[in-house]
């Protein structure tokens, strides 16, 4: 948001050589009033070019120098955006234009109409059309929003939208459309040198060549039988490699898992066989002894038979599974001996893999011998290793500025759509869509506090279809002056509220000129001090008046302006 604080002015217009000094975010009302030619509107004109290098007014340059001093003209304009404090400093003889931010001049190495864009476009955000339509409402000569011819009426709505980035960018594109079409018409043209080139440098090889045709021949026929042998040799690592690799898959663990598993089988029976020989010692035990050697009592004939029976039982048990576990040893013996078998399968055919790789090396290898004696057979006779170089080189030159074309080709289409999507008609006209029902549903907001009821619509291009109870479809040259007026404020109104959603073109200040003078009648005063009472707490407005009698105790701060011999200046501020 822009925040004005300050304009002062001397030697402009009917000022003299002592500066005049505004304050413009002091009050949030502020009726300035004087006599007809006493300086009132002379604060917008002031304003107007200390931002944009022309008056609000339709007053040439060399007009606003004070006729009677006839020269030292200097306007100062202080403002904030965001936490930066700038100050635009303006001068007519000597000419004067400096652009100062947080107390630095701004660089001023580029011409004073691109210095001018830069404050416009980088800072303010706004131009000249469209400050004085979110800002500025008055009886003067200037051309509220819906006298402007549509093309200006975009432009301003572009500005509150901050989309007239894409209108630039158009630019851009289009410029960037004609290089492009240029080059690719260059590109194709060299193209077409480089291919005649080409088939002059063909013909040129061709009779060189057929010279040592039958020596060439010979040496080819020896690299076809040695390509042949490498195909046959590659064939065969590719089985090789194959097989490895269908035999290879999780080896290493099988063996490692039927190893283990017929060590643990191995285990096992050393363990039944331990167990047996326990069993065979126990059951001689009850079979030797009828008396306990231990507690000397004795072993019942009836202990003794169960204890043996026990023991054949746990005995044939044991011999059972000594029986089951030799059988598994074996199957797993004979496993681990396949499995043993594949591995060595495998290291051989990746031996013979390694030996055919060897052979594919030492035959590549004369084959590259071969195509040596070839170059030197073909560079001996007519320099052919220049000319096959010089070929080379154009052919490449030739894929090189194919490869270039195709991507230019391909740039030029993307840039084409692109062109088509920055077009008025593109993606600016999609985003004015996006608000125009916000803006016409302010627009009909204000037009209904002003007690005009009507309903009125902008479309994409601007253009207002204005309809009413009691009438046909009409617009606005069919109002009187007063209608003409409400339309005019709510317009103001509703593109201020625009410029707040979007920030980047919002401002405090408000300055209506002779507003309240012109054609509104009581009502239509009332109603426009409603709207100005609705207005954010930050906004500060002036409003220019000849009629201050009528307005007075209805601002909160009072500007006077007087004239003495030929000079104006404020002569009473009252807050």
């Amino acid at each position: 948001m822009i925040c004005f604080k300050t304009v002062r002015w001397k030697n402009f217009l009917s000022t003299g050589n002592d500066f005049t000094e505004v304050s413009l975010n002091r009050s949030p009302t502020t009726l300035i009033v004087g006599s007809n030619g006493s300086g009132k509107s002379t604060l917008l004109d002031a304003l107007s070019f200390g931002l944009f290098g022309k008056a609000h007014r339709d007053i040439s340059k060399m007009q606003l120098i004070n006729s009677i001093n006839g020269k030292a003209l200097l306007v100062e304009v202080e403002f904030s955006v965001g936490n930066h404090e700038f100050k635009i400093v303006r001068g007519i003889k000597p000419t004067k234009f400096e652009i100062w931010q947080n107390d630095n001049m701004i660089n001023q190495s580029a011409a004073s109409r691109d210095y001018q864009k830069f404050l416009e476009q980088n800072i303010l955000k706004l131009n000249h059309k469209s400050f004085h339509q979110i800002v500025v409402l008055g009886s003067s000569s200037f051309i509220p929003f819906m006298q402007l011819q549509p093309y200006n009426r975009r432009q301003v709505i572009e500005d509150l939208l901050d989309i007239q980035i894409f209108g630039k960018m158009n630019v851009i594109i289009k410029e960037k459309l004609a290089r492009l079409k240029e080059t690719i018409t260059e590109t194709a043209h060299a193209i077409d040198i480089t291919k005649e080139k080409l088939v002059m440098q063909k013909k040129y090889i061709k009779d060189i060549t057929e010279i040592n045709d039958a020596q060439l021949k010979q040496k080819q026929d020896q690299i076809v039988s040695l390509q042949v042998e490498i195909q046959e040799l590659q064939g065969g690592n590719t089985n090789f490699t194959n097989l490895v690799t269908t035999n290879n898959v999780g080896l290493e663990d099988k063996i490692s898992k039927v190893n283990s598993r017929r060590n643990a089988m191995l285990k096992f029976g050393a363990q039944f066989n331990q167990r047996i020989g326990q069993v065979v010692k126990n059951a001689k035990f009850y079979n030797d002894n009828h008396n306990c050697p231990t507690c000397t009592q004795v072993i019942s004939d009836a202990i003794r038979q169960a204890k043996l029976l026990e023991a054949q039982d746990t005995a044939k048990e044991l011999q059972d599974a000594i029986v089951l576990n030799e059988k598994e040893s074996s199957t797993l013996e004979e496993q681990l001996n396949e499995l043993t078998n594949v591995a060595k399968r495998v290291q051989e055919w990746n031996t013979q893999i390694h030996s055919n790789n060897i052979t594919i090396s030492r035959l590549q290898t004369q084959i590259n011998n071969i195509e040596t004696e070839m170059t030197t057979i073909t560079g001996n006779t007519g320099d052919l290793s220049k000319a096959n170089a010089l070929h080379q080189s154009l052919t490449e030159e030739k894929d090189s500025l194919i490869e270039r074309r195709l991507k230019l080709l391909e740039d030029r289409t993307y840039s084409e759509a692109a062109y088509e999507m920055l077009k008025d008609t593109g993606i600016k006209t999609k985003i004015i869509k996006e608000y125009l029902p916000v803006m016409n549903t302010l627009i009909n907001k204000y037009l209904n506090v002003l007690d005009f009821f009507v309903s009125f619509q902008l479309d994409e291009n601007f253009n207002e279809t204005i309809r009413s109870r009691y009438r046909d479809d009409f617009n606005y040259a069919s109002f009187s002056e007063g209608e003409k007026q409400r339309i005019d404020l709510s317009l103001l109104f509703a593109w201020r509220q625009i410029a707040r959603m979007k920030n980047s073109s919002s401002t405090n200040l408000l300055v209506l000129d002779e507003t309240f003078d012109s054609s509104l009648d009581q009502d239509g005063v009332e109603n426009l001090m409603k709207i100005l009472g609705t207005l954010e707490n930050d906004t500060n407005v002036f409003v220019i008046s000849h009629k201050g009698d009528l307005l007075d105790g209805k601002f909160r701060s009072k500007i006077e302006f007087t004239k003495d011999r030929n000079f104006s200046s404020i002569v009473k501020a009252k807050n």
